[in-house]
């Protein structure tokens, strides 16, 4: 008997051998793709990752960075202006999240699910409209998607935790939206990234909502000379109504 089950334990895993072989390759392919950067290698990776996903169902890698890929290059389409940007936003918005979560359901201990899905939530948003987003429900989720990948490992990806919180209690409409909250986090995050353009700018535009004009222009002088095209512009713009 023993050595029936055995065999049969045995047989079992040379049969899934080719799955996770298959799904191995791809994901390396897709690695260099996404490490390459760029609109077209984002989008060409997370096909890929999703055809990991898709050939070995129970890879928590495979779903998180499909959800990094689709999120990254989404927001890549909104940062260079590219034609139909809100559609594409909506759409792999929309993606991202659904393979963030399917990250969280498969390691919900770890906490590339819960970040990427919040991110890819803010993409979808720029897509369909925050308030869409609201009526949508998304709003707890999205928030508990951050403060967990906060206390996981507020250091992730950057510091993308702290930027992400301070940037979502900003963003969201009254009476939901709390800058003093926001104003923490961000300060927070640029303590510890002081040359970011992004934080600079996201920094800024709180503090000219709450009496903080002068070393708002100050940040945003700054951001004006960035090499981050997107931000130096959106600086620029800022500083021009003050």
């Amino acid at each position: 008997m023993r050595r029936v089950i055995l065999g049969g334990l045995c047989f079992l895993f040379v049969m899934m051998m080719p799955v996770c072989i298959m799904a191995g390759d791809l994901i390396s392919q897709a690695d260099e793709l996404y490490d390459q950067g760029g609109m077209d290698n984002y989008l060409k990776s997370g096909d890929l990752f999703a055809q990991a996903l898709n050939a070995d169902p129970g890879s928590y890698e495979a779903a998180w960075k499909a959800s990094r890929s689709y999120r990254e290059y989404a927001n890549a389409c909104k940062e260079n202006n590219v034609e139909g940007w809100k559609d594409i936003c909506k759409e792999y918005g929309k993606l991202g999240m659904n393979f963030g979560d399917k990250a969280k359901e498969l390691d919900p201990g770890n906490i590339e699910g819960y970040f990427w899905y919040g991110c890819s939530v803010g993409n979808y948003s720029d897509g369909v409209s925050i308030l869409t987003a609201l009526k949508e429900g998304l709003k707890d989720k999205t928030q508990s998607s951050f403060e967990k990948s906060y206390e996981m490992d507020k250091m992730y990806n950057d510091g993308g935790p702290i930027k992400a919180l301070g940037r979502f209690w900003f963003v969201l409409p009254w009476p939901l939206q709390k800058k003093d909250t926001s104003l923490t986090y961000l300060r927070e995050y640029h303590q510890l990234y002081p040359d970011d353009a992004e934080g600079q700018v996201f920094l800024a535009e709180v503090l000219l909502k709450t009496d903080g004009t002068d070393e708002a222009k100050t940040l945003l002088e700054k951001a004006s000379v960035s090499d981050e095209q997107y931000f130096a512009n959106w600086a620029k713009r800022l500083l021009s109504d003050i």
